[in-house]
C-alpha cells in the first residue's frame, strides 16, 4: 500500500505528544490544541476573521414584497425560480456533510476549526431556501420543489457527478480520493451556483424578487470565502503529499472542471432558455471565466481561451465591491451585517 492508498484517521482530542502546530493537513500531529499565533498556515487566521464578519440570519429579510411579486413573474421565471431554488437546496445539504466529512480528517486544528464555521454557513443557506420558499408557496408545493432533484433527469445527473465523488470519499478517505474530492468541490461552490446566481441577479435588475436575490449574494459572498479556503488545502495537500502531483492528476482535474461546465451549460439552456434578459452564450463564457478562476484559486492553469473577461458586465453592480460601496444594502432593504471589503478579504470578482 502506497502513503496515497493509506486511510485517513482523525486527530487525536489531546496529545501531548504532539506540537500545537501542525506536520500536516491530514496524516500529520497535531496536539489538538489551537494557538491561532502558531497555526502552519497563517494567513488561515485572516480567513477566520472574515468568515466571522459574514453571518446573517435569513429572518430578519422581509420577503413581503417578494410575496406580492411571485404570482405575477411569468410561468418560464416561476418555473426557473423554482427548479433553481431546489438545486441550491441540495448543493448546500451535500456541502453541509462535504465539510462534515473534511473535518473530521485534519489533523490541522485551526483547519478543523475554519470547517466548523463554513459547515454552520451552509447550514443558514440551506435555511434559506425553506424560508424563501415558505413565504412564497403554499406548504405542499414547497416539499414538492424539494422532491425535484429525485426525479428531474438534468438535476439529478449534475447532482450525482458532484455525489458520487464525495461518496468515495466517504466510503475510503485516502490523500486520493481527498485530493478529488477538493476537485469537486470547488465545482459545486465555485461553478455549480452560477448560472442560478445569473438568474437571480437578472430578476433583481428588473426590480423583481429583490428580497430572495439579497440572499442569494450572501450565499455567493460565503461561497468564495469557502472556495478560496479550499483551494489553499488544495495548494498546501500538494505541498504536503508531492507523491499527489502527477500528469494523471493534473488531467484529472481538467478533465473534471471541463465535464463540470458542460453540466452547468446544460442546466442553463435546460432551466433558463425562454427567460427574457439572460443571453445563453454569453452566460456558456462567463461560465468558462468562472471556470479559469476556480483553476487559478487551485495554482493551475487556465483551461480556456477567450474568456479572460467577464463578458455580462450587467452582473457587477451586484459583486460585494458594489454592495459595499454604500451604508444600507444596495437592495435597499437592510444595512448589510457583513463587513466592509478590504485588502484582508477581498473576494472573488463575479
Amino acid at each position: 500500500m502506497t502513503l496515497l492508498d493509506r486511510e485517513l484517521s482523525r486527530q487525536l482530542i489531546f496529545n501531548t505528544e504532539a506540537p500545537n502546530k501542525s506536520t500536516r493537513i491530514i496524516l500529520g500531529e497535531c496536539s489538538g490544541i489551537l494557538n491561532w499565533d502558531d497555526i502552519r498556515m497563517p494567513h488561515m487566521y485572516k480567513l477566520y476573521k472574515v468568515l466571522l464578519q459574514n453571518h446573517w440570519i435569513a429572518d430578519e429579510i422581509p420577503m413581503a414584497k417578494d410575496a406580492q411579486q411571485f404570482p405575477l413573474l411569468d410561468e418560464q421565471e416561476k418555473h426557473a425560480f423554482k427548479i433553481n431554488i431546489s438545486l441550491l437546496a441540495v448543493l448546500d445539504s451535500m456541502q453541509t456533510m462535504f465539510v462534515g466529512d473534511v473535518k473530521n480528517y485534519f489533523t490541522d486544528s485551526s483547519l478543523e476549526a475554519i470547517s466548523a464555521i463554513i459547515a454552520q454557513q451552509e447550514v443558514v443557506h440551506n435555511q434559506s431556501y425553506s424560508y424563501v420558499l415558505s413565504s412564497l408557496v403554499s406548504e405542499q408545493e414547497q416539499k414538492d420543489i424539494f422532491e425535484y432533484w429525485k426525479h428531474d433527469r438534468v438535476l439529478l445527473e449534475r447532482n450525482r457527478f458532484i455525489a458520487d465523488i464525495y461518496q468515495t470519499f466517504r466510503d475510503n478517505p485516502t490523500p486520493q480520493t481527498f485530493f478529488e474530492a477538493l476537485v469537486a468541490d470547488l465545482i459545486l461552490e465555485g461553478v455549480f451556483f452560477y448560472s442560478t446566481f445569473a438568474f437571480f441577479y437578472n430578476l433583481a435588475r428588473d426590480q423583481k424578487m429583490m428580497a430572495t436575490s439579497q440572499m442569494i449574494s450572501y450565499i455567493q459572498r460565503d461561497e468564495n470565502q469557502h472556495c478560496y479556503f479550499f483551494g489553499e488545502v488544495f495548494k498546501q495537500l500538494l505541498a504536503d503529499f508531492p507523491e499527489l502531483n502527477t500528469d494523471a492528476n493534473r488531467q484529472f482535474v481538467y478533465n473534471t472542471i471541463d465535464r463540470a461546465v458542460q453540466l452547468e451549460t446544460n442546466w442553463a439552456h435546460y432551466t433558463l432558455k425562454q427567460v427574457r434578459g439572460i443571453d445563453l452564450r454569453e452566460l456558456s463564457d462567463y461560465i468558462k471565466h468562472i471556470a479559469n478562476r476556480r483553476l487559478n484559486l487551485l495554482g493551475m492553469e487556465k483551461l480556456y481561451e477567450g474568456v479572460d473577461v467577464n463578458c455580462m458586465p450587467w452582473i457587477k453592480p451586484f459583486s460585494d465591491e458594489a454592495l459595499n460601496a454604500t451604508k444600507t444594502d444596495f437592495f435597499e432593504a437592510k444595512s448589510r451585517t457583513y463587513g466592509k471589503v478590504g485588502d484582508d478579504n477581498g473576494f472573488d470578482e463575479l
